[in-house]
């Protein structure tokens, strides 16, 4: 065996043993922790959604008087799901479960949108986990955050577009372009920003040890 694949090798077993997984085991394959870990922020978001659901719902009502179309601005909270999930997580799948898991638990305890939440749940992650599959699972800066909250609020934008009793495409090309605008920029500070800022907070307690985002920080420390 050469040197170069010892020291692979024994960078692997290291690594393995740092989260856990066996030294075989493919990268993006998802370990109980894993799995334990997206529940649990799945559920927490679910809370901040409820509580945004107040917040945010007032925010977003008192902008679209101002300004039809400016509400989107207050978007970006209810789409930082998929974004923490990503950022922590790192594997294919991620984002997609844990801002679904999210929509889940604030539909379950209460809104005015109903199964709507779970449905806008699930396209949000799917726009949030394509940025993360465009960097292949390999980057997790605070651009492929903010990008990240940008792709779940320009999904947000295409279903709202067509669904529902009065879809916003029976609106004016006015209030489109402008709710286009503010809901991209609140996905990419809101989502994206807060959302990258959280898991750094998160990482500084210890609770994301067994994660890449968790040793980074470490490192840089």
């Amino acid at each position: 065996m050469s040197t170069s694949t010892s020291a692979s090798a024994s960078n692997e077993a290291t690594n393995a043993a740092a989260t856990g997984a066996p030294a075989s085991a493919t990268p993006w394959r998802w370990r109980v922790v894993d799995i334990v870990v997206a529940a649990v922020l799945g559920v927490a978001i679910g809370l901040l959604f409820w509580g945004w659901n107040i917040i945010g719902g007032a925010w977003f009502g008192a902008a679209d008087a101002l300004t039809p179309g400016l509400g989107g601005i207050a978007v970006g909270i209810w789409l930082i799901g998929g974004v923490i999930g990503g950022l922590v997580i790192r594997k294919p799948g991620a984002a997609f479960v844990v801002e679904v898991v999210a929509a889940i638990v604030s539909m379950l305890i209460g809104n005015v949108w109903g199964v709507s939440t779970v449905l806008s749940g699930i396209v949000q992650g799917l726009g949030a986990e394509l940025i993360f599959a465009l960097f292949f699972y390999r980057r997790f800066g605070i651009v492929v955050a903010m990008l990240a909250g940008v792709g779940a609020a320009a999904a947000a934008w295409v279903f709202e577009l067509f669904y529902g009793s009065s879809p916003n495409i029976l609106k004016s090309l006015e209030f489109n372009a402008i709710y286009l605008t503010t809901i991209v920029i609140s996905g990419a500070i809101l989502a994206g920003v807060v959302g990258w800022l959280l898991v750094r907070a998160l990482a500084v307690t210890g609770a994301l040890n067994r994660f890449a985002a968790g040793r980074e920080l470490v490192r840089e420390v």
